[in-house]
């Protein structure tokens, strides 16, 4: 039995798949799939929601293929599809609030190790009010600049960065308070 490749290349492969190739697009669904489902855990916690809010950005990216016009990455591409796709998925929930008021500390569950893994990150982020979640990982893990942001979630600049500085500080807060339950001081 002989393997033969399906597409050598990205562009030819969409290509392919603006013709409606089932294949090519199962192709750039099973490559880009793992990391975009990455992207909308950011922003949505439940991981069923994630991989809903994933399959919805798919079919964008599939119904609206033609209109990529290979200037830039076709993973950039997708990626701010998925963005969109979760920051419209929240609102629809309803879950976007974007707080002025003082917050309160997160007491976080896992107290075993030192060194900090994915998921220890992920359940910090995740306990953020969804308004300061929002910013900061538009911000500090997509690399929108806050007049995007601001655009994307029609709040002003202002707000961005108001949200982005109280969700860095309470990110610090409640690694310190992590720090405290880990090496048992005060």
């Amino acid at each position: 039995m002989k393997v033969v490749t399906l597409f050598n290349n990205e562009v030819k492969l969409i290509k392919k798949a603006t013709q409606n190739n089932r294949e090519a697009q199962h192709v750039l669904f099973e490559l880009h799939a793992p990391k975009m489902l990455s992207v909308c855990r950011y922003y949505v916690k439940d991981m069923q929601h994630a991989e809903e809010v994933m399959l919805n950005g798919f079919l964008k990216v599939f119904t609206n293929l033609k209109t990529f016009k290979h200037e830039g990455s076709f993973e950039g591409w997708i990626r701010r599809i998925m963005v969109r796709e979760a920051i419209s998925f929240l609102r629809q929930k309803k879950t976007i609030q974007f707080v002025d008021e003082e917050y309160q500390h997160i007491e976080i569950q896992d107290e075993t190790t030192q060194q900090y893994d994915v998921a220890q990150l992920q359940e910090l982020i995740d306990n953020l009010p969804e308004g300061y979640k929002m910013v900061f990982v538009m911000y500090a893990i997509e690399g929108y600049k806050h007049a995007e942001i601001a655009t994307l979630l029609n709040i002003s600049i202002g707000t961005s960065k108001s949200q982005l500085f109280k969700a860095r500080k309470m990110l610090q807060d409640n690694i310190k308070i992590l720090n405290t339950k880990e090496y048992g001081t005060k």
